[in-house]
């Protein structure tokens, strides 16, 4: 999932300075059990299904590597805007919401070994603005390099509204190269924004190319579509994984050795091929 200030990007900056006064022990643990935060609404990574059930891609995932790991997990659903302070506080132990890793992002919490590396599109209205590409341009953060392959989508962009979730990797890109020529909405929620865009308030969204896919699915939703190209590479960073509290390294070594077993047997690109249509591993 991708990311002016919000909520959630003060929280990368301003825990810096109070973790030492506010951190969890760093007393080992046996990890009988963990309690692991998602969303449960950005669908296909999570979603909760009828009756409440949490489900989706990431947390089949966790059922598996916590089969591998013989640890009993509890998933619980918390707002993507106070998740990384819940987990510092010690609310939950794990937070897993397709969470890519940044550096802004490693000097509050640490991560596990990445799981899923996935592009980033535009959504538009059918025939709005650019037609779909199935081209992935792999992007650094360098300007010289980005601007000439983005020049086409803001000529498309200009003079429009682009809706964006807050707090996410994606946000600072389109703060960064489109505000320039469009006004940047933030929304809580991707979904959110899906929304304004299917009620006309805005022209596009840019987001995660699998959330995209999933909502493009939706019968109601047939009227969107991808516009121009994906764009991926380490432009947003090191890939998606979960996040643990950074004197938790014995339950972080635990996971990394369960998602690398994951990863090797075959089982994260099955799952990836079930919920996404295509393989996501990193």
């Amino acid at each position: 999932m991708t990311h002016p200030l919000t909520l959630r990007r003060l929280c990368f900056t301003t825990l810096v300075s109070s973790l030492l006064l506010c951190g969890v022990s760093a007393q080992a643990k046996e990890w009988k059990s963990i309690t692991i935060a998602t969303e449960g609404s950005y669908e296909p990574w999570n979603l909760t299904l009828p009756g409440g059930k949490l489900g989706g891609f990431e947390p089949e995932l966790m059922a598996d590597l916590c089969q591998r790991m013989a640890i009993q997990c509890k998933l619980v659903v918390q707002n993507w805007d106070g998740m990384i302070a819940g987990l510092n506080a010690g609310k939950y132990d794990v937070i897993m919401d397709a969470i890519v890793i940044t550096p802004e992002r490693k000097k509050v919490i640490n991560f596990t070994v990445p799981y899923a590396s996935t592009p980033a599109t535009f959504i538009t209205m059918k025939g709005s603005l650019l037609p779909a590409d199935s081209k992935i341009i792999k992007l650094t953060d360098d300007e010289k390099t980005v601007e000439p392959a983005i020049a086409p989508l803001k000529a498309a962009l200009k003079g429009k509204t682009i809706g964006i979730a807050s707090g996410t990797v994606y946000t600072p890109f389109i703060d960064k190269y489109f505000k320039e020529v469009a006004d940047v909405r933030e929304y809580t929620s991707s979904a959110d924004a899906i929304l304004d865009l299917q009620a006309g308030r805005i022209d596009a969204v840019f987001d995660d190319v699998t959330f995209a896919q999933s909502m493009l699915a939706r019968p109601d939703n047939r009227n969107l579509s991808f516009s121009g190209p994906q764009l991926g590479g380490p432009i947003w960073g090191e890939g998606e994984a979960m996040g643990v509290r950074m004197a938790d390294n014995d339950l972080k070594a635990r996971l990394d050795q369960a998602i690398k077993a994951a990863l090797a047997d075959g089982t994260v690109k099955k799952l990836s091929e079930k919920w996404f249509k295509t393989d996501v591993t990193p």
